[in-house]
């Protein structure tokens, strides 16, 4: 029976595949569908059927033909720096105490301010809905800034509202910002497309009793909790040395580590440390590119999936990658994964793909509503074009999208329904404006640097 041209529905979408990725029929989720059609109402899916029925159930909707383009969940950007952007290729080659001590934090304290965080986001933000990311997770200064812009820009985003002890130009102490979170979380806390999050910057820059203060105001909030953890080796001898215990020990002491717990690199891990983060239900966001080129160390995804701990991946910040691109980062941590457990079955493909929909809609709610193509769900969607040579022939869809060059395939992304990319181009942006602010932020760091250099 056709429904009454007063149905919800709003948008017909006519790819040539659909990928739902949904979890609940995990086989026929990873198999690509032929000659369906993905139908919208607001800012969820409405339905999913063959493209024959499509058009009598809903003759009130003229389709949006996708020639040659598969259809699946937009992509989730679990770990980065958006405002950090506008340093990117800044200081390159570099270990990462090295990099932060002497360039990074130099740079920080000449430079960031609201505006040089407004115009890093933006940049950051089109960049990842270039490439397909419809929503992020961010761990900056003037968070109150990224959100703003998120919301102008029509993103989903985890906020992690940074968390030091000590002056920073955000926050004067632990305590200032945690009273500017709260005061965040109850501007956002009803938002569609916002969700704020503690971000404790490192076990080495906030003490115990900040984390014990973020742990009893959480107790009512229940707001995911994002901590960069065992990102370095040096930082767990230095943890152990100091306190006996190592820093994961350390968290869940305090009583941190539960399931709205999201640690970010991890690339010192022990049996006994996987086996806690399990226990626990703990999240992981692995960072490969940014953990290679720092040379922090490689992250066991494949004995953390195996114990049964929900890994999603990040790409980090731009400074330290130094692009926004997740599937660059699913071949990596696809490719690095065989490496490092020596064994060429280990993270394969498919569980590459999910780790940037499908878990990363996980870590962003209790009761995920994102990263799967399922009725009910936001309307968060991404196609790429497959019809170049580099994607010919195509005997396995999921293996192209991870081992292949897919950032500039992707031709038109949604986010809550709204279209926010169409053939390759943003929607409603300004993009000579945004390279004018870039290149006049360029010019002000290299004059600064210059000027010290001179100095010196």
């Amino acid at each position: 029976m056709p429904k009454p041209s007063n149905s919800p529905a709003d948008q017909l979408l006519f790819p040539e595949w659909l990928l739902t990725l949904d979890s609940q029929t995990t086989d026929s989720g990873l198999q690509p569908l032929e000659n369906h059609a993905l139908v919208l109402a607001g800012a969820e899916i409405f339905d999913i059927l063959p493209q024959k029925q499509a058009r009598v159930a809903y003759p009130h909707l003229e389709p949006q033909y996708l020639d040659h383009q598969i259809l699946l969940p937009g992509l989730h950007n679990m770990h980065g720096h958006a405002g950090m952007t506008l340093f990117r290729g800044m200081a390159d080659d570099l270990p990462l105490m090295t990099w932060l001590e002497e360039h990074i934090w130099p740079a920080e304290g000449q430079h960031i301010s609201d505006d040089f965080v407004r115009t890093g986001t933006r940049l950051a933000i089109a960049e990842m809905l270039l490439n397909g990311t419809t929503c992020f997770s961010d761990m900056y200064f003037f968070p109150e800034v990224v959100a703003e812009v998120a919301e102008e820009m029509g993103i989903r985003a985890q906020i992690c509202a940074p968390i030091i002890d000590f002056p920073n130009p955000w926050s004067s102490s632990a305590d200032d910002a945690l009273e500017k979170t709260q005061a965040l979380y109850r501007q956002y806390q009803d938002h569609p497309l916002i969700k704020l999050a503690f971000g404790p910057h490192a076990p080495y820059t906030v003490s115990d009793a900040s984390l014990q203060k973020v742990l009893d105001i959480n107790r009512d909030l229940q707001l995911n909790v994002q901590m960069h953890v065992h990102e370095t080796a040096f930082e767990v001898e230095q943890a152990i040395k100091d306190n006996g215990i190592n820093p994961l020990q350390r968290l869940d002491q305090l009583g941190l580590l539960d399931e709205n717990f999201q640690a970010v690199h991890l690339t010192q891990a022990t049996a006994a440390d996987i086996a806690l983060l399990a226990k626990r239900q703990s999240r992981v966001v692995h960072c490969p590119q940014s953990n290679l080129k720092l040379a922090s160390g490689f992250c066991p995804v494949e004995a953390l999936r195996q114990a049964g701990v929900s890994v999603t991946l990040g790409t980090d910040g731009a400074a330290s990658n130094n692009d926004l691109d997740l599937w660059a980062e699913m071949q990596t941590a696809a490719l690095l994964a065989k490496a490092v457990h020596q064994d060429a079955a280990a993270l394969p493909a498919t569980a590459a793909l999910q780790m940037a929909t499908v878990e990363g809609g996980k870590a962003l709610a209790r009761d995920a509503f994102t990263g799967q193509l399922r009725k009910g769900f936001a309307a968060d969607l991404c196609s790429l074009k497959l019809d170049t040579p580099d994607c010919w022939p195509i005997h396995h869809l999921t293996s192209q999208l991870v081992y292949g060059r897919m950032g500039d395939k992707v031709t038109n992304v949604w986010v809550a329904g709204h279209q926010r990319v169409s053939n390759s181009q943003l929607c409603g942006l300004d993009i000579n404006s945004l390279k004018s602010e870039a290149a006049a932020w360029r010019n002000r760091i290299q004059e600064t640097f210059q000027s010290q250099d001179a100095d010196a």
